[in-house]
């Protein structure tokens, strides 16, 4: 406050610049001068300005004063860079969606100081380890309604098909129901995935009440693709895998009768980070989803 006075000399103009009452001023002047011993203003009707004492005061507190100011300017930019290391898991790169390498190439491009790590979660413990701390974020199929976690911008949206052998009946017609699904068998991912997701992804019956078996542990879409490839499963999936996986066992049929699934960046609410913030503020840029 009385750095502010002896830049302005007006105590109307200071109070006005601090955001305080004027007889706050004036309160706060006279016991910095009770306390130094010694008039720090000269006050008139007209006027005020500094006298030799406080013209003295001024020059000895105005640079380790900006000096401060600077000290805090620094800590806040430092507490708001984006350094150090971003860790981003995919539950499958189709669910990371066409724009993803991009999104990663703009960030790496924008923020030198920090790398990024991207690769294919293990399902079973994915989420775990984003609760703990050790990734920072996950393309994820939706919904995903945990409380702890954020759920950040559409990734995809993308029209469901079915992954079947090469040669398979289903395969030879063209296309695939849900119905379908009780006549063959699907991967079990019950307890890998969390609840709402695996009702959107894998049906637990068919329309006209048929249980679709489960067999297998969900793993990651390699092991998946040899369980498809070897007859042992049908793989409910989406029409945009072929571009991101291939099987020389393996083609896929549209699944007629579900929904489109979107994706998105998930993340734990309490390890949310600047780096976290800018990788979300650019996919919110840079991916616009069909449909979505």
């Amino acid at each position: 406050m009385f750095l502010v006075l002896a830049e302005e000399l007006h105590f109307g103009r200071t109070a006005d610049r601090l955001y305080v009452s004027q007889s706050r001023v004036s309160q706060v002047i006279r016991l910095t001068e009770t306390r130094v011993g010694g008039r720090l203003f000269e006050r008139t009707s007209r006027r005020v300005r500094l006298t030799p004492l406080g013209a003295q005061l001024r020059d000895a507190l105005a640079p380790p004063y900006e000096q401060i100011h600077q000290a805090l300017a620094a800590a806040t930019k430092i507490s708001f860079e984006i350094i150090g290391e971003l860790r981003i898991s995919v539950l499958s790169f189709a669910a990371a969606g066409p724009a993803f390498a991009g999104i990663v190439r703009a960030f790496r491009a924008r923020h030198r100081s920090c790398d990024v790590t991207v690769y294919e979660a293990f399902p079973g413990e994915v989420l775990q380890r984003l609760r703990h701390g050790e990734l920072d974020m996950l393309a994820h199929w939706l919904p995903v309604d945990q409380p702890d976690l954020v759920v950040g911008p559409v990734l995809a949206c993308a029209e469901r098909a079915l992954a079947v052998p090469v040669g398979d009946p289903l395969a030879e017609r063209g296309w695939a129901t849900v119905e379908d699904l009780a006549d063959n068998a699907i991967v079990d991912a019950d307890g890998i995935v969390p609840p709402e997701t695996l009702a959107a992804l894998y049906p637990s019956r068919t329309p006209s009440g048929r249980p679709i078996p489960r067999r297998f542990r969900e793993g990651r879409m390699a092991e998946v693709l040899g369980l498809v490839a070897r007859g042992e499963v049908v793989h409910p999936t989406v029409t945009s895998l072929s571009d991101y996986y291939t099987h020389p066992g393996v083609t896929t049929v549209p699944l007629r009768d579900l929904p489109p699934v979107k994706s998105a960046l998930v993340w734990s609410g309490r390890h949310e980070s600047p780096a976290i913030r800018g990788f979300a503020q650019l996919a919110q840029e840079l991916a616009t989803p069909a449909g979505s």
